[in-house]
């Protein structure tokens, strides 16, 4: 990986848009960088079972890899996109570790329960769940937000976690840990993300308050809000032409790619973060957020 590859991941004037979400890194010119194929392991996560939601393109991609080249078997939900999940399927069992796709709408708490339990009959276990997914619409006058939107942004982006979370606490033990994705959004907000921004907000709260529920059981709850990555999710958000200019407005100049904030996950799951519990991390370009 050159300098340059870091400094430049989009193109100046690649206007994009894909018109449904959670969008496809197939479809993406260039391509984000989400195989993490320059990390290097240490065997962090030897023989622990990683379920994650949204592992099937961008940070969730990276970091359900990323997990594989630390030792870890994955499971990996996704909505809809098969092309993107089966790839990184390929790229986990490369690593010399198992992956099973689940398919479904993380929207249906019996669908989370399913995949919990799924997820248990085929690894014997859960050691570490990654509350990943999420979806974001913009509207750009508040007036407009349609409320059955609201409602659908909160029952993907925060209902899931309580769902999953109930279901494979059922399963853990001392030791294992919950990691959510927050946003930089949560802390900055953004005018035409409210819905968004809200459930992000939410997602840091409960983070802190299931990390002191579950302190005395000796399970570490911690999240990871990123700034501006460049994931499917991206152009399937905004128009082409904001996409073109997506994430220059950060302190790097820059949008982050989802290898380099899958490491702030493989962190917190592994036992080098053993007296982290929480906390948020912050691999957002250089934002002060003051948290």
């Amino acid at each position: 990986m050159s300098l340059q590859d870091i400094k430049s991941p989009i193109k100046t004037g690649m206007p994009q848009h894909q018109a449904v979400q959670p969008g496809s890194e197939e479809k993406m010119t260039p391509h984000p960088r989400s195989s993490m194929e320059n990390y290097k392991a240490a065997g962090k996560l030897e023989d622990k079972t990683v379920l994650i939601t949204g592992g099937d393109s961008g940070i969730g991609k990276a970091t359900a890899i990323g997990c594989a080249k630390e030792g870890a078997d994955v499971a990996i939900v996704y909505l809809f996109e098969e092309d993107d999940a089966r790839e990184t399927k390929a790229l986990i069992e490369q690593e010399g570790r198992l992956c099973h796709l689940i398919k479904g709408d993380l929207a249906e708490e019996s669908f989370c329960k399913k995949v919990v339990a799924e997820t248990v009959e085929t690894f014997g276990k859960v050691n570490v769940l990654i509350n990943n997914a999420a979806q974001q619409y913009p509207v750009e006058k508040f007036e407009d937000l349609d409320m059955a939107q609201m409602r659908h942004t909160f029952e993907t982006n925060i209902f899931p976690m309580f769902y999953l979370t109930q279901a494979a606490l059922k399963y853990m033990k001392e030791g294992d840990c919950i990691i959510n994705t927050a946003s930089v959004t949560a802390y900055k907000g953004n005018e035409t993300l409210v819905d968004y921004s809200s459930t992000k907000g939410a997602i840091v709260a409960f983070t802190r308050s299931l990390s002191q529920q579950l302190a005395n059981r000796k399970i570490r709850v911690n999240a990871v809000a990123p700034g501006p990555i460049w994931t499917p999710l991206i152009p399937s958000s905004f128009g082409a032409m904001q996409v073109a200019k997506f994430g220059k407005d950060t302190p790097m100049g820059r949008p982050g790619q989802p290898d380099e904030v899958a490491p702030c996950f493989i962190f917190l799951a592994s036992d080098d973060a053993s007296y982290m519990t929480g906390q948020v991390l912050h691999p957002n370009g250089g934002t002060i957020v003051n948290s």
